[in-house]
């Protein structure tokens, strides 16, 4: 009987292994907002690091996370580090791409809790008086995301805070928050 069991938990190991190596391996998350003021004023909230703290969803999240800059003051080559709780892990941001009021690129290395290196983009379309601000995530899957990913939908955990971040984005860019 336990030989019996334990073949049976082997072939649900086994199976779920399959299932877990079938998984996509590439990810995307998306959000937009649209903002009543023009690219080039959102632009400018992305493309400095150092206006982050103003917007980011994960700012707040840890108040004592140890912040550092490098590289250029904004733009391509600018560089933001961090280190914090285990709400928001450690990890370092450097703008890869830059073109003003249109496109900032971002290469995300994620050190802790788990490490991945994902890349972000800001897109700034302008519509009327108005702007289209998309953030957008992408990157790859190894198997051990693809495994946690079977059980918690990636979509729906940075999902949240992207809108956070966009609708604080919102009130700064049209002067309604602090």
């Amino acid at each position: 009987m336990l030989k019996k069991i334990l073949l049976f938990l082997a072939a649900l190991v086994v199976v779920f292994l399959i299932v877990v190596a079938f998984q996509p391996a590439d990810f995307k998350v998306t959000r937009s907002t649209l903002i009543s003021a023009p690219a080039s004023a959102v632009f400018a909230q992305v493309n400095d690091f150092h206006r982050w703290e103003a917007w980011s969803p994960w700012a707040k999240m840890d108040p004592n996370m140890k912040t550092t800059y490098a590289g250029a003051p904004a733009g391509t080559g600018s560089i933001y580090s961090w280190v914090g709780n285990s709400q928001v892990g450690a990890g370092r941001m450097t703008i890869i791409e830059s073109r003003p009021h249109e496109l900032v690129r971002i290469n995300f290395e994620f050190l802790k809790p788990f490490a991945a290196t994902n890349l972000a983009d800001f897109t700034f379309k302008p519509q009327g008086g108005q702007t289209l601000v998309t953030w957008e995530m992408s990157g790859k899957k190894n198997f051990v995301s693809k495994a946690i990913c079977m059980f918690m939908n990636m979509d729906k955990m940075v999902g949240g805070d992207f809108e956070k971040g966009l609708a604080k984005m919102k009130s700064l860019a049209e002067g309604t928050g602090k």
